[in-house]
């Protein structure tokens, strides 16, 4: 027992390092997915945050290279229950702790993930450290104080410079506005017969329109929408002028520059068992969520946008949409992998709107 977890308010937890061997301040999450928890390390939403992962047992199936999210993992630390370091998985090549620590990213196990979890759901998520268990805990707290919180995290999982993924059959081209993609976005779009263009996160709107895509996708990412400022004002440019899809942080910029205001949640949403409703067609969906944010359905009136789905869980907004035009987001991850695959469809929609904007352009342009 080799590490404490001692959070803002004085909680220690006592446990066993795995990983990298270095001190971090974080601030506490969790997940209650039951398996990805690959997916999780390598997903840059989780930048500057330790997670508690709900589901006891992890490290079991090890680390695949096909499966990563993305290739620099940025996740600020990982929380479990028991570890196993001796993975039963054919296709694995290296194993949690070995990924962990060659990023930098401390772990902890054998704590009571289940108190921890109730903790965070009861007071919130705050700050915490994981540190040498000869630390105190006036110490850790003084440690917690004296570290600033990070606004800058979108710039730093951002790629540096543009980059492509082809589809063998491609349709359309898409721009992918780079605050943290997924990589299962990217091939998901794909799947869906679209050439895309990933662009870092302050690239200008008059640029995009310089490589003439078809549609644009703000993806996910790490941190608060209000301080993505160079995403939400290349977003207001964009709006009316091209099919616009939204995904998690995307989603709120999206929202933030038709004038809405988001808040933080008191514990967020993340895990791959949350269900939507669909106000259009009342059909609901279970979703993999990851997000600490929501958008204020009362900041949305007075603007364009409409609310299109909604948590039934705690009644947040989950969705929302301009039909005129054809801009939409989403709170949740329709390319959750692995994950519910209910919200598939939401990639085919954006590809409707793609036709549906270039039939209107096409009718413009004869009219002329």
């Amino acid at each position: 027992m080799n590490k404490k977890l001692i959070t803002s308010d004085g909680d220690v937890y006592v446990g066993t390092g795995f990983g990298a061997d270095r001190e971090v301040v974080c601030e506490l999450v969790f997940n209650t997915s039951m398996a990805g928890y690959q997916e999780i390390v390598s997903d840059p939403s989780y930048t500057d945050q330790a997670v508690v992962m709900t589901y006891p047992l992890i490290g079991n199936y090890g680390m695949t290279d096909d499966d990563d999210e993305s290739k620099v993992p940025s996740i600020g630390g990982m929380i479990v229950r028991d570890y196993n370091d001796a993975p039963s998985n054919f296709r694995y090549t290296k194993t949690l702790s070995e990924v962990l620590e060659e990023n930098g990213i401390p772990g902890i196990s054998g704590i009571d993930t289940r108190m921890l979890t109730k903790s965070i759901r009861d007071i919130g998520s705050r700050r915490a450290i994981i540190t040498d268990a000869d630390t105190t805990v006036e110490e850790a707290i003084k440690k917690i104080n004296d570290t600033p919180v990070p606004h800058d995290a979108v710039s730093r999982v951002s790629c540096k410079k543009r980059f492509y993924s082809r589809t063998p059959d491609p349709k359309y081209n898409v721009v992918v506005i780079d605050c943290g993609v997924k990589l299962n976005i990217i091939r998901s779009l794909n799947d869906a017969h679209c050439n895309v263009t990933v662009v870092p996160y302050d690239t200008p709107a008059e640029e995009i329109f310089f490589m003439k895509p078809d549609g644009v996708l703000l993806s996910n990412g790490p941190g608060d929408p209000e301080d993505v400022l160079p995403v939400i004002e290349t977003a207001k440019n964009l709006i009316g002028n091209i099919p616009i899809f939204g995904i998690c942080l995307g989603h709120q910029i999206l929202s933030i520059a038709y004038g809405a205001s988001t808040y933080k949640l008191k514990f967020g949403h993340r895990g791959g068992n949350h269900p939507v409703m669909d106000l259009r067609t009342q059909k609901i969906d279970i979703t993999s969520q990851n997000h600490s944010y929501a958008v204020d359905e009362r900041s949305l009136e007075g603007t364009k946008l409409r609310v299109s789905h909604k948590n039934l869980l705690d009644d947040t907004v989950e969705g929302v949409f301009c039909r005129e035009d054809l801009a939409f987001g989403v709170q949740y991850h329709p390319e959750a992998a692995p994950g519910p695959e209910d919200s598939g469809y939401l990639f085919e929609r954006f590809i409707d709107n793609i036709e549906t904007f270039k039939t209107m352009r096409l009718m413009t342009n004869r009219r002329r």
